[in-house]
């Protein structure tokens, strides 16, 4: 049984499988990027989170985050099509199922470092 999706207990796991990832730990020095995620229509209703690296380490939590460089809104459903690997980020948000507002360019110069977000995160069981 895993953690349950967008909860303190999901982000702790989230946080812990990055900062543990190898590929991660890599590419992290000296990025600062943080990212806030609104889903809405869940089954708990509306979550924010954030999360991003600072200093070479990952931070993920729920709520908002002042001066966020991204932030994306979304669907439950998306959100959980993109956790699943199902989605492609960039794919969701040219078929206009992710809004993104902020600072893109900061998207665009860190990708490798979010890609290794994701794969981090892939070994995380949970549930949905």
């Amino acid at each position: 049984m895993g953690v349950k999706y967008l909860t303190d207990e999901w982000a702790g796991a989230m946080e812990s499988a990055v900062n543990a990832d190898e590929n991660f730990q890599s590419v992290a020095g000296g990025v600062s990027l943080s990212v806030q995620q609104n889903v809405s229509g869940g089954p708990d209703g509306d979550v924010t989170y954030h999360m991003g690296i600072k200093d070479g380490k990952a931070f993920c939590a729920l709520g908002p985050l002042d001066g966020a460089d991204l932030t994306i809104n979304q669907t439950y459903e998306t959100a959980v099509a993109i956790a699943k690997g199902e989605l492609n980020l960039q794919n969701a948000f040219m078929q206009g199922q992710i809004q993104v507002t902020g600072n893109i360019a900061i998207a665009m110069q860190y990708q490798t470092q979010l890609a290794s977000l994701e794969g981090a995160i892939r070994g995380v069981e949970v549930d949905y």
